[in-house]
């Protein structure tokens, strides 16, 4: 599947708001540990991927009911779901000068009913001439999410004979409807309630 940018300028892809807060200090503090042992953006890139994955957990896994919505956030409670971790990642990637966006898929259970939304970031490492997909949801039985830019290790892979979906744009920022429900919801048990079904 080929990614598309939502907005034609690179540099919305690299800029900081109140949600990719990549210029909050506690978003510096981490980048700075984390580029410790990465020489090159490929490294860096790795390094921030497997920290959002391994070392916040997503909040439906811990049970934690805290919902976050900003990075800075995400990175300070060290607690979020596939939206909130996508966040996170997307901010420490442009903090280090890496193109990253938000992308999702829309999946739905075994039995085919209960659809939502997933979330993932695309990112865009420099002299590669497109965007990757990575999922920082995080592990678990069943789950085997990697950093892989030639060829795509997510946690699910969209069924077509399921009506599952593969939304091919890279957004600079999370869509009116996931910042919604993350802004909206008193707890993690609110939240799964009310996750968006689609785009």
């Amino acid at each position: 599947m080929k990614l598309t940018q939502q907005n034609p300028d690179i540099g919305a892809y690299l800029a900081a708001d109140e949600v990719i807060d990549h210029d909050h200090p506690r978003v510096g503090e981490t980048v700075a540990r984390l580029a410790l042992d990465a020489d090159t953006a490929y490294t860096y890139a790795r390094a921030a991927f497997g920290f959002v994955r391994d070392a916040i957990p997503h909040s439906a896994d811990s049970g934690d009911p805290r919902v976050t919505w900003r990075a800075s956030d995400v990175l300070a409670t060290r607690t979020g779901i596939c939206y909130a971790k996508s966040i996170a990642l997307t901010a420490l990637l442009r903090a280090r000068g890496v193109p990253a966006g938000l992308c999702y898929q829309r999946l739905v259970g075994e039995d085919g009913t209960t659809p939502v939304i997933h979330g993932l970031v695309a990112l865009r490492l420099p002299g590669a001439g497109e965007w990757a997909r990575v999922d920082p949801r995080g592990n678990k039985p069943g789950i085997d999410a990697q950093f892989s830019l030639e060829e795509e290790r997510l946690a699910w892979v969209a069924r077509e004979e399921c009506n599952e979906i593969d939304y091919p744009v890279v957004y600079g920022a999370p869509p009116e409807v996931i910042l919604h429900a993350l802004k909206s919801a008193r707890d993690r048990s609110e939240l799964l309630r009310n996750l968006p079904t689609a785009l």
